[in-house]
């Protein structure tokens, strides 16, 4: 093969300097994995509680967010909450914002919306004499949730969660388009000064599939782990 076409020795070369950009991509990740969880689980209690006007709007914004793809999320989010809260507090107070927090907020909102139909799943899946249980020692609506269903819904929600943070990772790569410097960043970087970029796409898509492995294989310890010698529930005292 030619090697003004592709390098092997380029390919290593520029393979430090890409990896390097990686940890944006998994910070990208766990704070819009956590977003995500908070806002999915709002939304999830919304429509589980039918709550009336909040439920017909978190129907509106699920249908929206999943119907539509990220990269327009994330621009919406870049260029609309700054006018958004121009016209609230009259200033521009978003000026100053470093742009991956509005990373963090596109993502978060995305992935949100797809959790949220994942854990009202979850929630439902577990069986109504538990909560019934824990109203009859004692237990508030709010601390049965918190110490009952959510503890048994995290189990039928982890290998949803784990495929959203799959997906995620290599979704990640949009952020170049806001001018964040990540591994896609990186390469174009090099790409102008060399004028070689195959070779720099090459690393990146190794170490994507790289890092999707581990956290396939994480996640399936994990949710084997969780569920080791668990019992069927039945919802019976």
């Amino acid at each position: 093969m030619n090697d003004d076409f592709f390098s092997i020795e380029r390919m290593m070369e520029y393979f430090p300097k890409i990896l390097a950009k990686f940890p944006i991509s998994l910070y990208v990740v766990f704070v819009s994995t956590l977003l995500a969880l908070i806002l999915g689980t709002v939304l999830a209690v919304i429509r589980v509680k039918k709550i009336p006007v909040l439920h017909q709007f978190a129907g509106i914004y699920i249908s929206f967010f999943r119907g539509t793809p990220i990269l327009i999320h994330i621009f919406l989010v870049y260029y609309g909450i700054p006018l958004l809260l121009n016209v609230i507090f009259g200033s521009n107070v978003a000026s100053g914002w470093p742009k991956l927090i509005f990373v963090f907020l596109a993502f978060g909102m995305n992935e949100g919306a797809f959790l949220a139909e994942h854990i009202r799943a979850a929630i439902l899946s577990v069986p109504r004499g538990q909560t019934e249980a824990g109203h009859m020692v004692g237990l508030t609506g709010f601390q049965t949730f918190r110490r009952i269903v959510l503890p048994q819904a995290f189990r039928v929600l982890l290998p949803g969660l784990s495929a959203m943070i799959v997906g995620l990772l290599p979704a990640t790569a949009l952020v170049y388009m806001l001018g964040i410097i990540d591994m896609m960043g990186m390469i174009t970087v090099i790409s102008y000064s060399t004028q070689h970029s195959l070779e720099g796409y090459a690393d990146a898509a190794l170490i994507f599939v790289a890092a999707s492995i581990v956290l396939e294989k994480g996640s399936s310890i994990l949710i084997k782990k969780l569920n080791y010698g668990r019992k069927p529930v039945d919802g019976s005292l």
